[in-house]
Parts: C-alpha cells; sequence; structure tokens
C-alpha cells in the first residue's frame, strides 16, 4: 500500500501545511503550474514526485516533466495531464490519451476545480485536486490524500489549506 499526496497549480507558492499533511505520504504527484523550479526542489526534497508540467511553467521544469504521464502504481492504472477539460468535455488530445490507456485513474489540474468524479465512458474515476496555490480565481486551497492498495484508491480525504493568499509571505 503506498499513500499520496495529490496538488496542482501551486503557481509558485507552497503552503507550510503541505509538509505536515503530506508527511504520511510514500510519493507527492503534481499535476501541473508547478510555476517555479523552487517548488519542484522543495517537493523533491521532502518526498519522491511525480508530476506533469503546466501551461505556466517554463523550459526548466518543461525538461524534468512531459505534458501526460502513464504509469502504475500498486495495481492502479493512473494517467495524469495539467489541462484535462471537464468531466463532461474532454478536449480530443484527452480523449485520445483515455481511449489509448484505459486508465483506472484520470488525474489533471489546470481549472483550480476540486472534482472526484466517475467517468462512465471511460470507466475511470477522474480526479482534480483543486488548487494549492494563492494564484488564480478559487476562492480554498486543496488538495488530497490517498491510499493505493491492490489496484484501489481507499481513504481518500480532502485537504483544506485555507482561503487563497493565506500565508503569502512564505511563497517559495
Amino acid at each position: 500500500m503506498l499513500k499520496i499526496g495529490l496538488m496542482s497549480d501551486t503557481h509558485s507558492y507552497l503552503d507550510p501545511q503541505l509538509f505536515e499533511l503530506f508527511a504520511p505520504c510514500d510519493e507527492i504527484w503534481h499535476a501541473g503550474d508547478f510555476g517555479n523550479i523552487a517548488v519542484v526542489e522543495a517537493l523533491q526534497a521532502f518526498r519522491p514526485l511525480r508530476g506533469v508540467y503546466g501551461n505556466i511553467d517554463g523550459a526548466d521544469i518543461r525538461a524534468q516533466f512531459c505534458e501526460n504521464e502513464v504509469f502504475t502504481c500498486e495495481g492502479l492504472k493512473v494517467c495524469m495531464t495539467h489541462i484535462g477539460g471537464s468531466a463532461t468535455r474532454y478536449p480530443a488530445r484527452v480523449r485520445l490519451l483515455l481511449e489509448a490507456h484505459s486508465p483506472h485513474v484520470f488525474i489533471c489540474g489546470h481549472s483550480h476545480l476540486l472534482l472526484i468524479q466517475p467517468q462512465i465512458g471511460f470507466n475511470c474515476l477522474h480526479i482534480n485536486s483543486g488548487a494549492c496555490g494563492n494564484e488564480g480565481w478559487h476562492k480554498e486551497k486543496t488538495a488530497l490524500r490517498f491510499d493505493i492498495a491492490d489496484g484501489k484508491i481507499k481513504n481518500l480525504e480532502l485537504l483544506k489549506l485555507g482561503l487563497r493568499g493565506a500565508h503569502q509571505a512564505d511563497e517559495i
């Protein structure tokens, strides 16, 4: 069993609470828009990091991460990208990705909207952890924590980090 911390849209800001909330995690997954390389380096120093680059990420981050990441973890097939669209309107690029890989879980970011929804048409679970940075239009910063065992997500927890803009002086 692995415990995963899932986040996206940090936009150059790491809320200090994340290090405590993700302390029990074996890996951190980031669904794009790190914002700067300092966020990447801080997360890599803390826990093993998987991620994809987002639309605001520069060449330094794009050199370390791909646009799409497809992998299997504890029997769970995962497809992650930053701009994934909504659960009812996927861009053609995402539809092709889902059709080609048939993941159990599709993870994205970008919209800053928290979403955990089964996708009947693609037979997978669509997850967007919301946004945990201070940039964007979301009101509350969120992340997720869950276990993966026997090819299934278990013990899924919503982590509320407070209102956007709180702790802004701690920007990385």
